[in-house]
Formats: C-alpha cells, sequence, structure tokens
C-alpha cells in the first residue's frame, strides 16, 4: 500500500478517536458550567494538619480503648482509616467483640454477650465514613440528630449553634462544641452498642457516662484498672489541669477533620486534565450530570456540587435489614424519628460521593455489599428491590422482617413521587449505562485511600498508646490493618 495512503488512513483514524473524545469532553464542559462545579470542595475551608499537636493529640485518643466502656472498643473500632474511614461490615459490631482487634471481614461478637439478639448485631446503621467530615455543614449522621441551626458553607456547623440527641429537635445544645465534628464526637461514647457496653454507667445519663470516662484519663493513678500518661500529652496542646471531656473531644474531632482527601482524578478533570478520565468515565458523568429530561440519570439533584451531595434527607427504599432503631418490627423510620414529620418517613442523609468506592457496604444499614449494586438500586428502587439478594449480608446481619419493612420503605417512595416531594423517577438502564455510572463514581477517589503508606499518617505508630490500650487493627489473617 502506498505509504502516503497508510499515513492519511492513520490521522483519520486519529482524529475520529480525538473527534469522539472532544465532543464527551464539550458536553461534560457544559455540564460542569451549568452546576458550577469547581472540582474542589475543600476550597475557602480552614482544615487541620495531622501533623499538628492537636490532631495528634486526637488520634491516639481515636485509636484508645480507655474511652470505650469495657475497654473493649475504640472510636476507630468503627471508623479504621484503612477501611475507608469505616469499618467494611454492612453493620457494625461495636461492644462484645470476640477478638476487638479484628476489624472488618470477620469481626464477629460474643454471642453470648448481655443485649446480643440471637448471635445478631444489634447496632442498626452502617458506620458512615469519617473521610471528609470537615466538608459538612448541615448535619452528621444518617438521621441528622447533629445538626447546624444556621447553616453556612464553609464552616462545619460553626455557626448559629448545633442541636444533637442532648438537646430538643430545632433547639441548641450549649454543650455542643466547636462544629458540628466536635458535637458528632460526643455521642459514639454514650452507645450501648458502639462504645459504652451494657454494664458500664448502666442506668446513668450521657453526661455521667463522659465524666467517667475522663476520669480515668484525668486521674494520676489507675481508675478502672488503667494507669496512663493522658495529662502530659493534654498539658502540651491545652495546658495544665486540661483533660476533660470536652478537650477529649475537641481533640478527637481535630484528628477526624484532617482526614481531608479530595485529590481526585474527577477534581483534576474539571480544573482542566482532560487525561484523567476513561471514555466510559465521561460517559458515566454525562448519565450522572444530566437530567431525565436529557437522558441522564439526575443523580447530580441530591448528589450537587463538589461535595456530591446537598446534606438533606431522602426516601430512597434502601432494604431494611438488621435490628433497626425500635421503629415497628426491626424497621427504621430515618429522619422521621427526628422532625416527627411523616414525609420523612425512611428518608436518610444523602452521602457524600466522594471516596465511595471505598466506603462500602453502602446504604444507612449497609444492605448493598457492591458499588453495582447500589447504583442500579439508585437508578431503579422498584426492579432492585424486587431482586434484592440477601446472601450478600453477613450472617450477623438480622433479615428477619426485610421483606415487609422494605415494601413499607418502597411504598413511601411511591407515596412521595406522587405527592411531587420526590424528584426520583425510575430509568431502565442497561448493563452499559451502570458500567460507565460505576467507572465515573471511582473517579471520585483519592489516590491516599487506597494507599496504606499515604494512610499511615493518620496510624499511630506507637504501638502501645498513653494508655497501654491502644487499638492496634489486624485483619482476619492476624496482619496489620
Amino acid at each position: 500500500m502506498n505509504v502516503k495512503l497508510v499515513l492519511s488512513v492513520a490521522v483519520v483514524l486519529v482524529l475520529a478517536g480525538c473527534g469522539n473524545s472532544d465532543k464527551h469532553d464539550d458536553e461534560l464542559n457544559r455540564l460542569i458550567s451549568a452546576h458550577a462545579l469547581t472540582g474542589d470542595p475543600s476550597s475557602g475551608r480552614t482544615v487541620p494538619s495531622i501533623t499538628s499537636a492537636k490532631a495528634q493529640l486526637g488520634m491516639k485518643l481515636f485509636f484508645t480503648k480507655s474511652l470505650g466502656g469495657d475497654t473493649d472498643s475504640a472510636c476507630v473500632t468503627c471508623h479504621h482509616p484503612a477501611l475507608g474511614g469505616g469499618d467494611n461490615l454492612s453493620l457494625p459490631i461495636g461492644v462484645s467483640a470476640v477478638n476487638p482487634e479484628l476489624l472488618g471481614e470477620g469481626r464477629v461478637h460474643d454471642s453470648a454477650a448481655v443485649n446480643y439478639d440471637n448471635g445478631f448485631a444489634p447496632v442498626p446503621r452502617n458506620a458512615p465514613t469519617t473521610f471528609n467530615i470537615v466538608l459538612w455543614d448541615r448535619v452528621l449522621f444518617w438521621d441528622g440528630r447533629v445538626e447546624s441551626l444556621s447553616p453556612h458553607a464553609g464552616e462545619n456547623g460553626d455557626v448559629g449553634g448545633i442541636r444533637t440527641p442532648d438537646s430538643a429537635f430545632g433547639v441548641a445544645d450549649t454543650n455542643s462544641g466547636a462544629n458540628l465534628t466536635v458535637a458528632q464526637a460526643r455521642f459514639p461514647v454514650t452507645s450501648p452498642e458502639e462504645m459504652r457496653g451494657f454494664s458500664f454507667e448502666a442506668g446513668n445519663s450521657n453526661d455521667a457516662v463522659r465524666t467517667h470516662l475522663a476520669q480515668r484519663l484525668n486521674t494520676p493513678t489507675a481508675i478502672d484498672y488503667i494507669s496512663n500518661s493522658w495529662q502530659s500529652e493534654f498539658d502540651a496542646v491545652y495546658g495544665a489541669n486540661s483533660v476533660n471531656f470536652s478537650n477529649i473531644v475537641d481533640a478527637i474531632a481535630e484528628y477526624e477533620r484532617s482526614q481531608l482527601f479530595v485529590n481526585t482524578p474527577w477534581k483534576a478533570y474539571v480544573q482542566g486534565n482532560k487525561n484523567t478520565l476513561s471514555t466510559n468515565a465521561k460517559r458515566g458523568a454525562k448519565l450522572f450530570f444530566s437530567s431525565y429530561e436529557n437522558g441522564g440519570m439526575n443523580c447530580a439533584t441530591c448528589h450537587s456540587g463538589d461535595f456530591f451531595t446537598d446534606e438533606q434527607f431522602h426516601v430512597m427504599a434502601m432494604p431494611q435489614v438488621g435490628h433497626g432503631k425500635g421503629d415497628g418490627v426491626d424497621d427504621d423510620f430515618g429522619r422521621m424519628r427526628e422532625s416527627s414529620d411523616s414525609a420523612d418517613k425512611y428518608a436518610f442523609r444523602t452521602s457524600t460521593l466522594l471516596n465511595v468506592e471505598m466506603t462500602g457496604p453502602w446504604g444507612h444499614d449497609g444492605a448493598y455489599t457492591t458499588l453495582e449494586a447500589v447504583v442500579r438500586h439508585m437508578v431503579n428502587p422498584d426492579t432492585a428491590v424486587a431482586g434484592y439478594d440477601l446472601s450478600q449480608l453477613d450472617s450477623n446481619v438480622k433479615t428477619t422482617h426485610t421483606a415487609e419493612n422494605t415494601a413499607s420503605a418502597l411504598a413511601q417512595l411511591n407515596a412521595n413521587r406522587s405527592s411531587g416531594l420526590s424528584p426520583h423517577q425510575n430509568v431502565v438502564a442497561t448493563d452499559g449505562q451502570i458500567d460507565d455510572l460505576v467507572a465515573f463514581l471511582k473517579t471520585l477517589t483519592d489516590p491516599c485511600v487506597k494507599d496504606r503508606s499515604c494512610l499511615g499518617q493518620w496510624i499511630p505508630t506507637d504501638a502501645a498508646g498513653p494508655d497501654g490500650l491502644q487499638l492496634n487493627a489486624q485483619d482476619v489473617t492476624s496482619n496489620p490493618l
């Protein structure tokens, strides 16, 4: 064949390929502009450094079992950096684990422990990731029970008061602390299933629990069989005589707030590097950001902005698994438990999608264990519920009333659609479209959260900690996380 002809054909093919790519880029540029995206949700925020003295103290507190009522659990039990800032379980196993150091797959509780129901884990909701907690401005927890009463963008709730479970709905808790992250850190230690245990300060108030735990760290001699050197740690950050619960959660929150992971391929793409997304990821992005009317999946209506959440509550009829929160039998009414608004029945907070690839299982109760499955549900809950596979769940997740409770949640979604309260519509998506959406979602992952050496900054190197009760996590094969 003529050499010039070969070169001409090659040029045509290359240009054709570039033309196809340019078309995706041009369309995405229009969508990025329409949604006012910058790629960086942390812009303008004050984010602590993990190297700061306060964050380092917070890390030690986050990993100590001294804050567990029975000294068998820690904050990190349900929120380990190497497990996506969660625990990689559908529903957490907090206190009374057979092996407190084993996190993630293989973690089981002692079925003989008090208040465990015939081998089923009693923690009712999936452990949300601590990653990027500094970016939330309105609400924390699945039902928003920690809530900024005057949310301002970029402030992490640090304006106008914060409501917590210790105050009435809509009323500021005067002890909430400086921001949403501090406010939420006050509560895991008070939950019997998560950290408190069922005998520690039994029958006493949340504040009694907090006071007792602070005394453990404050007393120069042993209390509750704990000998420690926390005072010098606190002196270096807060000054003399500073070991108290307010400073404990302030330091823990500083550590949590330092977990900023937003340097994603998508961020680079939005900021001009068009080589960071594959063609199918670009197709997925177009589906994600396009409206139903324009052939898209309308995802960005709720997963909006650079943080990919509107911080609101929506009914999506996630399968209802586990013990629930005491609504009916093994059911969980979500936001309605806080707001008392019947339209909020089965509504849960919109999750951020940053690092979503690494933060499963997904849903308020971890009902889905693959990213593809939860995407299929979000696109078409009616079809997904009809074909929901219980076998994906760990054996310690209770499913006795899943069918009837999930049917009720789906009925609520359809009622909200009919009344105009929900913008969601079912879409019959092809397998290719689902694959494209998943490919796009994976571009929202900061490479650091997949790199143990990078995450090592947020994991203590001292094997003991100030009190000898540091939780040194291991996986099911006994290797360090």
